[in-house]
């Protein structure tokens, strides 16, 4: 059996641990924190999502782009089998609104301390604090060759035939360039390895130890290393008056994102308005879209407050109120429509003077005041940072990676899970079931 070194123990890290221990293997893994699962701790606001309990195809749905690459891991490690292994592990797990699944017990904790047990059962060593400062690698020769010419690899013979220009003029070039054979802790110690997992996450909450390590190791390694965005994570918004509503959560209201005129969100949710702009489920799956988005210079959010209705049930049911409080004050027959917040702003919104009675409003304004109520306008001027992100968008290139194995195409021995690849999803499991599928399929395909 190999000597494999997973570093990095979070979701991706521990599972691929555990996988490549079933299988025999002599496992370590590096964690630079003082426990594994820092940042799974701190999931589903500490609750832990642990996954999705919903079908194959609606879980291929939620995933941001590049969702074929994921069939392979998903497949051989789904969700339903993350909740057997949990239960099994002494985790009772419930599904709760939306599928999202939780361990019965709300505590994130117990998710962590049932894995670090069967770690510890399989045997695996476990070095807690300890950094890795790089890969050891060495050229890497055999007789698999292959030819490229630029970008486009081929897998046929060399030519023979002088001739033939075309071909002869290609070089000939190892599939793999390099291999793994071990890693330099942050000591200077060198330690030697069949093969290694690099699992240490993205760049999304900096506090847990995801501090971007593993994007270093692979441009090092000369892998491309998509651009990085902020993802599931708040809008700032433009508008002054969002402020002034921080802490109104609204439910059942629909958002839909337009980036340079073009509609590209639109979903019926959850959201909560912040002293900087908007936040929750709805504006996190948002955001997801966005980060996806190259260039993006205009970007519009609107909130339909009343999705229920037509516009013509709507402006009825202004024409009723009006009616029936017609010698009311505009701002006071509001409250009946909108939480107390939003009531105060919405005639500012739809210029209409709040303190008008209700019989005097004319039907422009009042088309305005319904018109705003279908379609409240924001605009997004940013997200914020890393710090406030679920997860990190873009990451190692997926052309690096073999979906079927997880191993690096240049970089023999090297295998690569988790945030760190350049696949996402949105909120609601997803994202960590593809941690725990990456880093199982990575821990089943070691040699």
């Amino acid at each position: 059996m190999s000597k494999i070194a997973v570093i990095g123990g979070g979701a991706a890290g521990m599972m691929a641990a555990i996988r490549a221990a079933e299988r025999g293997h002599h496992v370590t893994i590096y964690e630079k924190n003082e426990k594994l699962g820092k940042k799974v701790y701190i999931t589903g606001k500490g609750r832990c999502n642990v996954t999705n309990a919903c079908d194959a195809e609606t879980f291929f749905e939620h995933i941001t782009g590049n969702a074929k690459f994921f069939y392979s891991a998903f497949y051989g490690f789904d969700n339903f089998r993350v909740m057997e292994l949990l239960e099994k592990l002494g985790c009772p797990l419930k599904t709760e609104r939306g599928n999202r699944v939780f361990p019965i017990s709300d505590h994130s904790s117990d998710v962590i301390k049932a894995l670090r047990k069967y770690i510890e059962k399989l045997n695996c060593q476990v070095c807690y604090n300890t950094p890795v400062k790089a890969l050891l690698t060495e050229e890497y020769k055999d007789n698999d060759t292959a030819f490229y010419e630029g970008n486009n690899v081929y897998e046929y013979g060399f030519p023979e035939k002088a001739e033939d220009n075309k071909r002869s003029e290609k070089k000939k070039k190892n599939k793999y360039v390099q291999k793994i054979v071990g890693v330099e802790l942050a000591g200077g110690k060198k330690v030697f390895y069949d093969n290694v997992i690099l699992a240490t996450g993205g760049v999304s909450y900096p506090s847990t130890g995801s501090t971007g390590d593993g994007h270093r190791f692979a441009k090092e390694l000369g892998l491309n290393v998509t651009e990085c965005k902020p993802s599931l994570v708040p809008f700032e918004v433009k508008e002054e008056w969002c402020g002034r509503l921080q802490g109104l959560a609204l439910k059942n209201v629909t958002a839909t994102l337009y980036v340079d005129g073009k509609k590209v969100f639109s979903q019926m949710g959850e959201l909560l308005f912040t002293h900087f702009g908007v936040s929750g489920p709805l504006i996190l799956t948002a955001s997801s879209v966005l980060a996806q988005k190259k260039n993006a210079n205009d970007v519009m959010l609107t909130i339909d407050l009343k999705p229920a209705l037509t516009e013509e049930q709507l402006d009825k049911r202004f024409l009723k109120e009006f009616e029936e409080g017609h010698n009311k004050q505009l701002k006071n027959i509001l409250s009946s429509l909108y939480p107390s917040g939003l009531a105060a702003i919405m005639p500012k919104l739809a210029g209409v003077e709040e303190s008008k009675p209700a019989h005097s409003i004319t039907r422009e304004e009042r088309e305005r005041l319904v018109r705003n109520t279908r379609e409240l306008k924001l605009t997004v001027i940013g997200t914020r940072g890393f710090a406030e992100a679920i997860i990190t968008s873009g990451g190692i290139d997926l052309k690096e990676v073999n979906p079927s194995t997880m191993e690096c195409k240049t970089v023999k021995n090297l295998y690569v899970a988790g945030e760190l690849l350049n696949l996402d999803a949105h909120t609601g499991g997803y994202n960590l079931q593809i941690a725990w599928s990456t880093g199982y399929l990575a821990g089943d395909c070691v040699e």
